[in-house]
Parts: C-alpha cells; sequence; structure tokens
C-alpha cells in the first residue's frame, strides 16, 4: 500500500491504494464516483474513459501510481447539473437505450469537441472507434455530437 495525492473533479484526494490498482477502481470504490464504468477491464470497451490531463483515456488501464498529482475529470466532472452541451445533446437525441457505455461515450465526444468543433462524421468515427455500445446506437451518437457542435457555435447551453 502506497499513498497518493490525486485531483479528480478539481477536489484533492489523499489515496491509500495498491501501486498497481487501476485507476478505474480507485474511482469508483475509494473516490466514491461511481459514473466511470466497468466494462472489460482491458481498454477495448471504453466505457470506463476519462479525461486525463486533456486526454480521453481507458481508466481501467492506468495504473493509480502513475496518476499522482495529475488532473483527472470524471463524467461526474464535466458539468455540475447535466449542462455540458455534450450532455444537453445526448438527452436531445435520446441517445441511451441501456446506457451503461454513455459516460465513456460522453467524455470521448466532449474531448473530441475540445479538438475539432466541427467534427465530420468521418472524424466522428474515428475518435470514437473502439467505443462500444452493445444496444447499437451509434447513428444517435454521431447525431448528438453534431447537436453538441451546434450547440457550442451558438453559444446555447
Amino acid at each position: 500500500m502506497a499513498s497518493y495525492k490525486l485531483n479528480i473533479n478539481d477536489k484533492n484526494y489523499e489515496i491509500e491504494a495498491d501501486p498497481s490498482m487501476p485507476l478505474l477502481w480507485v474511482i469508483r470504490d475509494l473516490a466514491g464516483l461511481t459514473g466511470t464504468k466497468f466494462g472489460c477491464g482491458i481498454a477495448e470497451c471504453g466505457a470506463c474513459t476519462i479525461d486525463f490531463n486533456g486526454n480521453p483515456v481507458r481508466s481501467c488501464s492506468i495504473a493509480v501510481s502513475a496518476v499522482s498529482n495529475q488532473r483527472i475529470t470524471t463524467i461526474e466532472g464535466l458539468s455540475a447539473n447535466n449542462d455540458h452541451p455534450v450532455q444537453k445533446a445526448w438527452i436531445k437525441e435520446q441517445v441511451p437505450q441501456c446506457g451503461y457505455c454513455q459516460s465513456g461515450q460522453i467524455m470521448a465526444a466532449a474531448a473530441l469537441l475540445k479538438r475539432n468543433a466541427n467534427p465530420t462524421d468521418k472524424d466522428i468515427d474515428t475518435a470514437l472507434q473502439g467505443y462500444i455500445c452493445r444496444c447499437g446506437t451509434y447513428p444517435r451518437i454521431r447525431k448528438a455530437i453534431k447537436t453538441a457542435a451546434g450547440m457550442m457555435k451558438a453559444k446555447s447551453f
């Protein structure tokens, strides 16, 4: 066991954990933020995606020992009241069915829109490649990302 200082959603945490513990379990079990989901445990599905220093990463594949004193944002930290444009677009376009993959998809979409304010279908497909939605809502995901981009341009959020 070792002690780690983490900044999750602009809040500081002092965590005691095994150095090899995946960040996903630190976020969920030790910090109590359960919006980040466990999907596969091998960084293949994207359900556990968080923003790590401005980049979308799979939290199941990063050991807590590699993230001390870094900036981590989970789905709970994306906005205080689900009012981030991507979250609002997800609701408007009725994206989720089961909803399990949605936090990872939303975090990836928010990262894409930070880099590219007007993504094409190809840009969206490339950015979300490897994010698995078992319900197959990919057309609605694409539509929601375009809706969010429009909201951001119009500042209507």
